[in-house]
């Protein structure tokens, strides 16, 4: 930008705001290319620089629905029973069946991954990670990211919408009390936000994801005496001084996949060099980036490709080329790599399975 003549200003006020809100890390970490994706679809599409939210919470108002088309149309949704072995057959290497938790197998057609890139690393079956389509995913990899809800006893005067930051601790940010129906309240706000960059790898000087409860969320009301001087700390009036009244705290040690220079060319397509397994999740190649809408977009394309295999149609957009440098060496010849074998999930709480595990602390 600076090469360009681009003002400063610019830079401070909003590209370090988007960046963090794009990808929970240090802007000065972050690839360029994903501000540019950004503002492109802000640019080109009507809708691109539209936010919008649930109208609840999303294990009733999306989860749910989503559970009940499923058995509408004759398919089952297991919980609390997750994958932990993709089991291959022994002639070829496809897809036999996969493994549950309580030991169930289950065969199907078509086998599709959703869960995170770092997650499927661990579940990637030994003939598997010696191919480069498999291989290149070790160039990919979830950074943390911390949620945070704040109850206050009064209304706080907030916009409808997300507002993002330039604060140093919080990413975006948004009070679900004027912006989403479940929490609307005249009276009292509700925060919701998201505190990035929270780790050294990430770009913050402190560790935040291994801080207590306690040091997170006093830290985030410091941050929010600035955003709201007139009632939340010290200098706020009496009569609009509003005070904490409850908290939670959510951490996801891996999230979305780190956006640094150089990574885009390492997201596999959805169809993958193996005849009945699709990829999907946010990290696989699409317009979108790390986030719901591009994780929405992989699901409809990696439905896409099955649709057209079980027609016998070839996709349009086929087997993503992999990156020479994971083909080839420095020489100039070509990798062989040795197989590794599936270290597995370690833990069965969300957290192993690339999920947000949450604390929470009363304030009197």
């Amino acid at each position: 930008m600076r090469k360009y003549g681009m003002p400063e200003r610019i830079n401070e006020e909003i590209f370090i705001a988007m960046g963090k809100a794009l990808d929970f890390i240090d802007p000065d970490k972050l690839s360029m290319t994903v501000v540019l994706t950004a503002m492109n679809r802000f640019i080109n599409e009507a809708d691109g620089s539209q936010t919008a939210f649930l109208d609840g919470n999303p294990p009733e108002r999306l989860c749910k629905p989503i559970k009940e088309r499923v058995e509408q149309n004759g398919g089952q949704v297991v919980c609390s029973c997750p994958v932990v072995e993709i089991k291959l057959n022994d002639e070829d290497d496809l897809v036999q069946y996969l493994k549950l938790a309580n030991g169930t197998h289950v065969t199907a057609d078509y086998y599709v991954s959703a869960v995170p890139v770092d997650v499927f690393k661990r579940l990637t079956p030994a003939r598997w990670s010696a191919k480069p389509y498999f291989r290149q995913l070790d160039e990919l990899e979830g950074i943390p990211v911390i949620n945070i809800q704040l109850w206050f006893d009064k209304k706080l005067n907030s916009v409808d919408g997300l507002c993002f930051s330039r604060s140093p601790l919080l990413s975006v940010y948004a009070d679900m009390s004027t912006c989403c129906e479940e929490y609307a309240n005249d009276d009292r706000s509700m925060l919701e936000l998201v505190f990035a960059p929270c780790s050294p790898d990430a770009g913050s000087p402190v560790n935040w994801i291994a801080k207590s409860d306690d040091e997170i969320v006093e830290a985030t009301m410091l941050e929010l005496e600035r955003l709201f001087p007139l009632e939340i700390g010290p200098n706020a009036e009496d009569e609009r001084k509003a005070s904490l009244v409850k908290s939670t705290v959510v951490r996801v040690p891996r999230s979305v996949y780190a956006a640094t220079p150089g990574r885009n060319k390492y997201r596999p397509s959805q169809e993958s060099p193996i005849e009945n397994f699709v990829m999907a999740g946010d990290y696989v190649s699409q317009k979108y980036l790390g986030s719901m809408e591009g994780a929405t977009l992989s699901g409809k394309l990696a439905a896409e490709v099955i649709c057209d295999k079980a027609m016998g149609r070839k996709n349009r957009n086929g087997i993503k080329d992999v990156f020479s440098t994971v083909i080839y060496g420095l020489d100039g010849k070509e990798k062989v790599f040795a197989e590794r074998e599936p270290v597995g999930i370690v833990g069965q709480g969300p957290v192993a399975y690339g999920g947000g595990q949450q604390g929470g602390v009363e304030h009197s």
